[in-house]
């Protein structure tokens, strides 16, 4: 699968074997930018821009909790902190909090305790290892503690959620399947037989690596519920798989690569546990039928309540009330980007009916109102990720206008007490924040993490424009430049990856526009067919047509952004992308050879063969190019990059992680050979600790100041010799 998270383009950071950036691009641009006079944004900026997590909040909805990242400058060590807002105070100053420990994974119990997860001790001589803690908070921000709650000897805990009462809490971390208990003396040996250091797989054995770690047969992630007495746990805990393995369930929960806290969720009552798993086994990478069970917490069997459907079904969120359970599911078996319709399961009957089956939109991140009268939920929707209010009764869709202007990107939504609503939100032009909504209307800014800092340095404005693409579909697109720049200004088209994602009018740590255009680039992103937020029949159209009506649209849109603004420079541009947009790079080298001054191409997709026998999550390319390559020969070589090679030759900067699993790095590898033996122009750049992204502070760096060296050879030379 090259889209990686749910309807977000994800790109990594690149890094280039230009190798050592000059003292000069490490400060920012190496040149005069026409007509700007503040300072731009600069890749130190980027990295170094305090990040905001999401909030929690107290069950009376009065105080809330939220963690700010940031990164030293001079080390590039990340520290996060922590602080505690009052939500009925407008404008009151949050409180910065020490809770004794280094914490994450927080949440507030019903018992006014905040718990959390730390690797680190009261007691400097215990060995480390990841427990949980609670600490008593005071509103001025004190606190007592923290208080040993959880602490396994045979396992780290790598999750908990708390139940509604309090009285119980569900753990999880790695854990071989047939063992009875939280941590085993054998946990992770299955796949060791010695007496050498190779790993030995069986050809049944499901994954035997996933995105960008090789997998431990007979290890999954599993949950496990205890008592708490006086907030510490008792007795040996219950599986929710089941205790024997033989009629319990066998896979993952949290659900691999990137499921969390959200696949797991208690009863109102605290009775039971829904949890969502895919069954694990030699089907595995073909299939994406994930399911939601019920655990009561005997240690029998868990129920399938999605069996009927062998598409995905997630994201389950019980209704205040305990009277229903709401949660996401796709229809078609196979296909990761399906649309996601909201289903309501009445718990009493057990009957389930698609509550949003008739609104053209894929929708996540579900919460209730605390009163059970409305599912909250977002949704990819034209370069926007706006909050829909759904009605549990009879369906109906209702966006929110919960900003000025363009919603951007809404996340986080958790709704309180006296229809008010807390979330984050970020655009292109500023990082996120916190924000507050009372009675779903205009909402007011809570923080200010980076906003002021951001807003010091030279302005950029992202400008919307649609045309019509190919087969006369209307087509998205955006345009992000320095608001002061004069031209003439080289462009960058900027490709997104997925398919199925979208350059949405949101924040980036790697892929961001505004760090680019700051750098004197016009920046210009296509949402072209195959893109999330307008409707499914326009992301299924890229369905074995990989290289046909993304490229039109592509093309389309970068003639109609030149013809928009007068100032680019269409004779001086470069096309970037990573993933699909990766794969699009390598497309165009060789079936629209002659049009740019420069390509960089991360983690695309070189030879679709040996892409297909190299990747894991195999129902990716099965449904996108209707089989196996053994059964859709025709279709993989048709969009085959490698297949035109002969007419590549635009220089091109090439750049990988040895850990990436999905698109392995010898297609980077391939891609580079080819460059060779063409004497073409190129770099290769290859982190041997990233996957499919760049997430290390230096590696980032690194990345950006190779992109933009190589921009500047290529881009920028040309607008001097213009200029002579």
């Amino acid at each position: 699968m090259i889209k990686l998270m749910s309807h977000v383009a994800v790109f990594s950071a690149l890094t280039a074997a230009s190798i050592f950036a000059s003292p000069l691009a490490a400060e920012g641009h190496p040149r005069d930018i026409p007509g700007l006079e503040t300072t731009p944004m600069s890749a130190e900026d980027l990295i170094t821009t305090p990040r905001l997590g999401g909030p929690i909040v107290t069950n009376d909805g009065r105080f809330a909790i939220y963690r700010v990242t940031r990164t030293d400058p001079a080390s590039f060590k990340r520290t996060p902190n922590l602080y505690l807002l009052d939500l009925q105070e407008p404008g009151k100053t949050p409180m910065s909090l020490d809770l004794g420990l280094s914490a994450n994974s927080l949440a507030f119990g019903s018992d006014n305790y905040l718990y959390f997860l730390s690797s680190e001790h009261t007691d400097k001589s215990q060995e480390e290892r990841s427990r949980i803690w609670r600490v008593a908070l005071e509103a001025n921000g004190n606190v007592t503690g923290p208080i040993l709650v959880a602490d396994m000897p045979l396992a780290d805990i790598h999750g908990f959620k708390l139940s509604p009462n309090s009285d119980r809490i569900a753990l999880w971390t790695p854990i071989a399947r047939d063992c009875p208990t939280f941590g085993c003396n054998a946990d992770g040996k299955a796949h060791l037989p010695g007496p050498g250091t190779g790993r030995l797989y069986e050809g049944d054995g499901g994954f035997f690596r996933h995105w960008d770690t090789w997998s431990t047969p007979g290890t999954y992630n599993r949950v496990f519920a205890f008592d708490l007495a006086d907030g510490v746990t008792t007795g040996e805990g219950v599986p929710i798989d089941g205790t024997d393995p033989e009629t319990g369930l066998t896979g993952n929960t949290p659900t691999m690569p990137f499921g969390g806290g959200e696949d797991i969720v208690w009863t109102p009552d605290g009775s039971g546990i829904y949890f969502v798993a895919r069954e694990t086994g030699a089907k595995e990478p073909t299939s994406t039928d994930l399911d939601i069970y019920f655990s009561d917490l005997s240690g029998g069997a868990p129920i399938e309540l999605t069996a009927a459907n062998q598409a995905v079904d997630t994201g389950p969120v019980p209704s205040p009330d305990g009277k229903y359970l709401a949660y996401v599911a796709m229809a078609r078996p196979g296909y990761e980007s399906d649309r996601t319709v909201v289903h309501l399961r009445d718990l009493k009957t057990g009957k389930t009916r698609a509550l949003t089956q008739d609104y053209d939109r894929s929708f996540g991140g579900l919460s209730w109102t605390p009163n059970s009268s409305a599912i909250l939920a977002t949704a990819a929707d034209v370069l926007d990720t706006p909050v829909f209010k759904i009605d549990p009764k009879s369906g109906a869709v209702e966006k929110l206008d919960l900003m000025a202007g363009n919603e951007a990107h809404i996340g986080n939504v958790t709704p309180l007490p006296g229809d008010r609503l807390l979330f984050t939100r970020d655009s292109i032009g500023a990082p996120a924040e916190l924000f507050l909504s009372d009675g779903h209307g205009q909402a007011r800014p809570l923080t200010d993490v980076a906003t002021t800092r951001t807003g010091k340095m030279a302005s950029t404005v992202t400008t919307r424009f649609s045309f019509p693409g190919a087969g006369g579909d209307t087509v998205w697109g955006q345009i992000t430049r320095l608001e002061q720049q004069t031209g003439p200004i080289p462009a960058i088209l900027y490709i997104h990856g997925g398919p199925q994602g979208t350059f949405r009018d949101g924040w980036s740590s790697r892929w961001n526009p505004r760090v680019l255009a700051s750098q004197g680039y016009a920046v210009i992103s296509v949402d072209f067919h195959g893109s999330a937020g307008y409707g499914q029949d326009f992301m299924d159209a890229i369905n074995r047509d990989w290289g046909g009506k993304p490229l039109e649209d592509l093309q389309l849109g970068l003639d109609a952004a030149l013809k928009l603004d007068r100032q680019i420079d269409g004779g001086n541009v470069c096309a970037m992308g990573a993933s699909y947009g990766g794969y699009m790079v390598n497309w165009i080298a060789g079936n629209w050879p002659d049009r740019f001054a420069c390509l960089v191409q991360h983690d695309g997709l070189f030879d679709m063969r040996s892409f297909y026998y190299s990747t894991e999550e195999l129902w990716f390319p099965r449904w996108d190019f209707g089989g196996s390559y053994s059964e859709a020969r025709e279709t993989y070589e048709r969009w085959n990059p490698v297949n035109h090679v002969d007419k590549w030759q635009t220089p091109m900067l090439v750049i990988t992680g040895e850990k990436d699993y999905r698109v392995p790095y010898s297609q980077g590898l391939q891609s580079f050979t080819a460059l060779q033996e063409r004497g073409i122009p190129s770099q290769l750049l290859v982190f041997p600790d990233e996957n499919h992204w760049v997430l290390g502070a230096e590696n980032s760096l690194q990345w950006h100041e190779t992109v933009f060296n190589w921009l500047d050879q290529w881009l920028v030379q040309n607008v001097e010799t213009i200029k002579e």
